[in-house]
Order: C-alpha cells, then sequence, then structure tokens
C-alpha cells in the first residue's frame, strides 16, 4: 500500500479483489468511451482476477475509489492490462501514481520486460511516453467501438 499527496488531496493505493469490481466497473464505464471498444466486461475481470501472477490496484481519493490498475506478470514480463481514473479525478495525478506504482511493484516481482497496449491517439499516450514507453508495432483495427469503426492499437514496451 502507497500513500501519495498530491495537489491538496490524497491518494492511496490498496492492493483489490472480486470485492472491487463494482468500482472497477463504475470507474471504467466513466473513462473508457464506448465509441473506442477499449473496456471489459464485468466477466473478462472477474475470470482474470484469481489468476496467478495477476494484480488489481485501487487509487482512493478523499471520495473514495478513484482509479484502478489490472497487471499481470509471468516469468520477467509484466503487462499492464487496464488502467483507469474516475472522469472527476483525472488530471489530478492518480494515473500516474498507478503506472508509477504498476512499474516498481511488478521490477519487485523481477520483471525485465514491461508493455501495455493502448488505443493509437487515446490521450494516457504521452504518460506512458513521459514514463519511458516506446512503441513496439501495431495492430490494425483492434479495438471495435459501438458504433462499429475500428481502432488501431499501439504496444508500447518500457525502454531499457
Amino acid at each position: 500500500m502507497a500513500t501519495i499527496r498530491k495537489a491538496a488531496s490524497l491518494v492511496r493505493l490498496r492492493p483489490g479483489g472480486i470485492d472491487d469490481l463494482d468500482d472497477v466497473m463504475r470507474i471504467m464505464g466513466g473513462a473508457f468511451q464506448p465509441c473506442f471498444g477499449e473496456a471489459w466486461t464485468r466477466s473478462q475481470c472477474a475470470g482474470i482476477l484469481p489468476m496467478s501472477g495477476v494484480n488489481l490496484t485501487i487509487a482512493e481519493d478523499n471520495r473514495g475509489p478513484a482509479g484502478f490498475s489490472l497487471a499481470r506478470c509471468v516469468a520477467d514480463e509484466a503487462e499492464l492490462l487496464l488502467i483507469a481514473v474516475d472522469p472527476a479525478s483525472q488530471r489530478s495525478g492518480i494515473g500516474q501514481s498507478l503506472l508509477d506504482n504498476f512499474i516498481a511493484t511488478v521490477r519487485h516481482w523481477g520483471a525485465t520486460k514491461l508493455h501495455l497496449e493502448v488505443r493509437d491517439g487515446n490521450p494516457a499516450v504521452a504518460m506512458y511516453r513521459a514514463a519511458g514507453f516506446i512503441p513496439a508495432c501495431r495492430r490494425r483495427n483492434y479495438y471495435h467501438g459501438a458504433d462499429g469503426r475500428a481502432y488501431d492499437a499501439v504496444t508500447l514496451i518500457l525502454g531499457q
């Protein structure tokens, strides 16, 4: 668990679990617009949580759960599967705190290869790039929005 002070508010990171799924789905529903097709379903989240090497982190501010990250670490590889911040709490450092926590946690577990996948054009790309992630490949038409449009996914790896 970590506590981070950001812009006159306190952000607390704590381990999450199946009991946090209502908050995870609420945050994801606000953070991911349906037109891009990025959000996971409740059953996808519930299905991965019990798997070995999976880590859910909940970020809480003075109003309660405000963000989360979901990661998987297998051997020396780690993937940031999801990261989301409630729109009312965005631009307050919560996303950066979750990203920093992901990197530190999986490095502590022995991961040397870190990656994530993000929709091309997602504003979070700037945060990932600032943290040292670099583009590795592109998956054409990977995300499918509610309107049928397709969007590319970009795989980013943490540069050495």
